[in-house]
């Protein structure tokens, strides 16, 4: 407890300005937090390029459609139809600015999406350009990453060829650093196009014997507006039918954005510039558009990482896109996947209705290791799934959901009620059935597991301005497994509870309180360790934030964590973390920031995350437990107006342990640090 006292002490000393002034509502910023409330780097990577790429191609007020609106990813259903109803009454508009007066609405939403809007004459800079030449009129966009790790780790050490030869796996085939390269062009929101290649750390480099260069490549070509064809996508593309009980590869938010974002909506394609592997198509899909009726129809055929039986079934799916080791290397692409599917969607007004089918088939069996809570897992080579959505806004409320079903007859449904009488309040309900027998392998819908079967949950959510600089956000999950699950021997139930209060101190200085309470079921074996029983345990995690900034371009954020788990019958656990970050946002080329963290977490079961600013364009969300400290410090420096160049440097130290890691990735040491590169060069 004093050790925790001092360090608050010294980070709030360290982060107090002279002057606090303002602070900008800003997007990334927002798109931070989300990646601290526990969205994954993938999700949170396609997030923020969407917008980045939107901020780059502002969206003109006074002749955005309403369909545009519903492609933002930070704008709600609600939110969306707000703004195109405020539109149609009152263009032209003049000034961005005029957004303020949108019902529902609030003042810090209006200052995020501000910079995707601008307020102009109906014009139409797209025939001229086709006249003078796309390219001439393009944006291209390369961007270069290099991260090492320092620290040597034991997959990289010299062996003996006796040692190799008996074992392989010991040894990574590449260098000990990760790199990828990537290009776009875009023309306006009519063409994008672009180019991802990659290698991991350990995998080979233009190494004899890899003929392939990088380990990874994407390509991708995205056209809209063809006539009566709304969107072709050609190779890596991303897609989203309804709620996603049979079809999302696009991304899920977390339960704790906000109350009004849990409706999803049938996406159009979108383009797969993430350097994640898996959670893509490769092919093609066609979205036409007749009168209030859109289809949109796709078909992908790619090879994919699978982990075989010796008699050459998948057991199940590789997504880490690791290829480092012999073993490794032999799983990459060793299955060929097709899927194929379409959806008829029908708007009129504030109602929409939607039918969507998807077919998949693999070149071998899939048939996972039989166990007692997989038994009613797909087994086949092939899967068929539909589904009928549905949407219906009235002035306030938004009744929204999904029914589908697998080949094998099992249904599962989703349905959701929101009510937002003000901008300062809001509410939501959601009740979702997923079946142990559903099976859709594509699915990502709303869940509190990691895939669409064996759930049945009641989800509230209520998020308020009691009054004046005062936010709440909170949500509560009741939900029920009626099947075993892995690590589970019963059917077992759960509880998740999550309260945000925001209060804001000056124009934009705010302290925020978060609190964290999950109540799951897991086998637990007793001392004697002859005999198991499924007994219930709990998490409870506590924040409490001090953010702030100088109208010089200073920032502070002071950060105190705690988490404390409580199993029945054991002892409980504890681990706390203290955290600074310092930044600097002026007018000038430079930008940079200075992370420090102390954590003392008993184990794994108490882990802290904390979100420090990574590289441009990247997210990391590293999680702490045992004793020591973390220091990272970032620079990014526009060298001109489309040279962007970022460099970071980060260092972890244990008190309590000699080595890091396990297997290949065992450090023989109490630290390890890492570098970072980055590089954006448009033109």
């Amino acid at each position: 407890m004093k050790e925790m006292l001092s360090f608050l002490c010294l980070f709030i000393a360290l982060g107090l300005p002279g002057k606090v002034d303002a602070q900008n509502v800003n997007w990334r910023e927002y798109i931070e937090q989300l990646a601290e409330e526990g969205m994954d780097e993938a999700a949170i990577e396609n997030i923020y390029q969407e917008m980045l790429q939107l901020e780059d191609n502002p969206l003109d007020l006074n002749i955005v459609t309403r369909d545009q609106l519903n492609q933002i990813p930070l704008l709600s259903l609600d939110e969306a139809t707000a703004i195109a109803d405020f539109l149609e009454k009152n263009r032209p508009v003049y000034t961005v600015f005029e957004l303020r007066n949108v019902p529902y609405l609030d003042l810090k939403t209006v200052e995020r999406i501000i910079p995707f809007f601008y307020a102009g004459e109906n014009k139409s800079p797209e025939t001229a350009a086709l006249r003078s030449g796309i390219l001439q009129y393009g944006h291209h966009e390369v961007q270069l990453r290099l991260d090492k790790t320092v620290t040597p780790r034991a997959g990289y050490s010299d062996f003996s060829d006796s040692i190799l030869t008996r074992y392989p796996n010991r040894k990574y085939r590449g260098e000990d650093f990760y790199h990828s390269l990537r290009y776009a062009f875009r023309y306006r929101d009519k063409i994008q196009a672009g180019i991802t290649a990659e290698k991991d750390a350990g995998e080979p480099f233009f190494k004899q014997g890899y003929p392939r260069g990088y380990d990874h490549y994407g390509l991708h070509l995205i056209v809209r507006d063809i006539g009566k064809l709304k969107t072709v996508a050609l190779g890596d593309y991303r897609l989203s039918f309804g709620q996603g009980l049979i079809l999302n590869n696009d991304f899920m938010v977390s339960k704790a954005w906000n109350s009004g974002s849990i409706v999803r909506r049938t996406q159009q394609p979108k383009r797969h510039f993430s350097t994640a592997e898996s959670g893509s198509f490769r092919g093609a899909a066609v979205v036409a558009e007749m009168g209030n009726l859109t289809l949109t129809s796709f078909y992908s055929n790619k090879k994919i990482d699978t982990n075989l039986s010796d008699e050459g079934i998948i057991t199940s799916f590789k997504t880490d896109g690791l290829h480092r080791t012999p073993l490794e290397i032999e799983k990459k692409e060793n299955t060929r996947e097709q899927v194929t599917g379409a959806n008829i969607n029908y708007r009129k007004n504030r109602f929409q209705a939607g039918i969507s089918g998807v077919y998949h088939t693999y070149d071998r069996m899939y048939n996972p290791a039989l166990q007692d809570y997989n038994i009613y897992y797909l087994r086949d080579k092939s899967n068929m799934n539909a589904s009928i959505d549905y949407s219906y806004q009235l002035p306030g409320f938004i009744i929204a959901g999904e029914t589908a079903v697998s080949k094998n007859g099992s249904v599962a449904a989703l349905h959701t009620l929101q009510y937002r009488p003000s901008s300062n309040l809001s509410f939501s309900l959601l009740h979702r059935y997923y079946p142990i027998s559903y099976n859709a392998l594509y699915a990502q819908a709303f869940s509190e597991g990691s895939a669409v079967r064996n759930e049945r949950g009641l989800f509230l959510s209520m998020q308020f301005t009691p009054f004046s600089r005062f936010t709440v956000n909170s949500y509560l999950d009741i939900v029920r497994y009626p099947w075993l699950k892995y690590g589970v021997d019963t059917p077992s139930k759960a509880l998740d509870f999550y309260l945000l209060a925001t209060y804001t101190l000056s124009r934009w200085s705010s302290v925020d309180f978060r609190f964290k309470y999950k109540q799951k079921e897991k086998n637990m074996t007793w001392p004697d360790e002859n005999s198991t029983s499924v007994l219930p345990y709990a998490t409870h995690k506590l924040r409490i934030r001090y953010a702030h900034a100088s109208q010089s371009g200073w920032e502070s954020r002071t950060t105190a964590d705690v988490a404390h788990c409580t199993e029945k019958h054991f002892p409980s656990e504890t681990g706390y973390m203290l955290s600074q970050n310092i930044g600097y946002r002026g007018k000038g080329p430079f930008a940079g920031d200075f992370y420090l963290a102390f954590f003392n977490a008993e184990s794994y079961n108490v882990r802290l995350y904390s979100y420090e600013r990574n590289l441009l364009n990247s997210f990391y969300m590293p999680s702490f437990y045992g004793k020591g400290c973390r220091l990272s410090a970032s620079a990014k420096y526009e060298v001109s107006a489309t040279l962007t160049l970022s460099l970071k440097a980060a260092h972890t130290r244990y008190f309590n342990r000699n080595t890091i890691g396990s297997g290949t990735e065992l450090i023989d040491g109490n630290h390890r640090t890492d570098l970072y590169f980055y590089m954006r060069w448009k033109f």
